[in-house]
This record gives structure tokens, C-alpha cells and sequence, in this order.
């Protein structure tokens, strides 16, 4: 039987969470606040993440089940038009060109739009230039960059030096992550913050915006 939105996620309950949405939506909960409650529980997957309590396969299974809600509550919000959901900030993300492993990257972007941010997901052997095309046509206030292989190393580097070059640099962020990373990359590569996690990444993102949020992991404050 269906439980509330905190038993399910915290039970990950994959086959129940479309019905519990379905239920609350029926009965005319509205789609804002159900929304809001699947971000809260996904921020609380965070936190068991980082304590220890879930594992990777659990923060997989979570962001799984967050999509899901997405999809349903998605057509809803459209329908009410000029209430929007307020954005904390634009997110242009993708694994730089030498590496096509994706699996932190798509785990990262849907916790930062459950957590209320906008993501543009430009995939898989992204060349350097292409983040600078999407930095221009949308604005982000951050870039975040994932590779599991040291080969991408050059191709963070690309970005940060044409974003210097455009102009842009000390309106943009940049955060890097995955297993090729560390503290020397995030040297080497030029970027604001490094993180191996992504829970960790999104915190560090809210602080790269607004450093007054509490957050973590290796960020220089730049």
C-alpha cells in the first residue's frame, strides 16, 4: 500500500512513487508543493549518501525515481502557465571531449534540477568550444564538468582558457568532478571547485552562488 512521499523515497520504493504522485494529485494536493516535497526528500538522499547510509546503487535508484515524478508533475506545471518555479541558477554541464562516461554527469544533473536549479546538459565528448557557444546563449552561472579519465584533464582546461579569452570567466563558475579529478586537476584545470560526489556538487553549486550556504568539498572561494 502507498505510503507518503518521505516513507517512499527513504524505502525506495520504485514501483510506489508513481502512485503515491497519481494519489496526491487526485486528490488536489497542489503539483508545486508535491514537487517541492520530491526536492526536499532528494536533498535528504544527499545527506544519506554522504553519512554513509545509501550507496551509489541507492543515490541511482533515488534519481531514477525523482525523473519519474518529473514526467508526471511536468505536463501539470506546464498547464499553470505563468507559475513558474523560480530558478536558483543555470547549470550548462557536460563530459569534455576524450571521455564519453556519463553516469556521475546524469546523476548530478538530476539532483541540481531537483534542487531548484536549471540544467543544459550538453552530453558525452563535448568539444571546448561548444560550452563557450552554450555559456553565451544562456547565461549559466556555472559550467560543471565530469570525467572518469585524466585525458579530459586538457579539455577542462580549453574551457576555462576560453572563457578568459570571451571574456567570461569571472561571471561563470566552474566546478569539476569525477574519478579523474582531484585538487591537482582543479589546479591545473583552472575551475573554482572540485567534488567526487554529486550530492556534494550540488551543495558546493549553491555555494559557488550564494556563499553564504553552507557547503563542502573542495572549493577555493575564488
Amino acid at each position: 500500500m502507498p505510503r507518503n512521499i518521505a516513507d517512499v523515497f527513504r524505502s525506495l520504493g520504485m514501483q510506489e512513487i508513481e502512485k503515491v504522485i497519481y494519489e496526491k494529485i487526485a486528490e488536489g494536493e497542489d503539483v508545486y508543493a508535491i514537487l517541492k516535497e520530491c526536492q526536499d526528500e532528494m536533498a535528504k538522499v544527499g545527506e544519506r549518501f554522504e553519512s554513509g547510509e545509501f550507496y551509489l546503487a541507492e543515490l541511482i535508484i533515488s534519481a531514477k525515481m525523482f525523473e519519474k515524478v518529473a514526467g508526471i508533475l511536468s505536463p501539470k506545471i506546464k498547464e499553470r502557465g505563468s507559475e513558474a518555479i523560480e530558478s536558483i541558477g543555470t547549470i550548462v554541464l557536460g563530459t569534455p571531449k576524450g571521455d564519453v562516461h556519463n553516469l556521475g554527469k546524469n546523476i548530478f544533473a538530476i539532483m541540481a534540477k531537483s534542487a531548484g536549479f536549471e540544467v543544459l546538459d550538453l552530453g558525452v565528448d563535448v568539444p571546448a568550444q561548444k560550452f563557450i557557444e552554450a555559456a553565451l546563449q544562456v547565461g549559466p552561472k556555472i559550467i560543471g564538468m565530469s570525467g572518469l579519465l585524466t585525458l579530459v584533464y586538457p579539455s577542462m582546461k580549453e574551457v576555462v582558457d576560453l572563457l578568459k579569452e570571451q571574456g567570461l570567466r569571472d561571471r561563470v563558475k566552474v566546478i569539476i568532478g569525477g574519478g579523474a579529478t582531484g585538487e591537482e586537476a582543479r589546479r591545473y584545470v583552472g575551475a573554482d571547485a572540485q567534488t567526487l560526489d554529486a550530492a556534494e556538487g550540488v551543495r558546493i553549486c549553491k555555494k559557488l552562488i550564494d556563499p553564504s550556504t553552507a557547503g563542502g568539498g573542495a572549493y577555493d572561494g575564488n
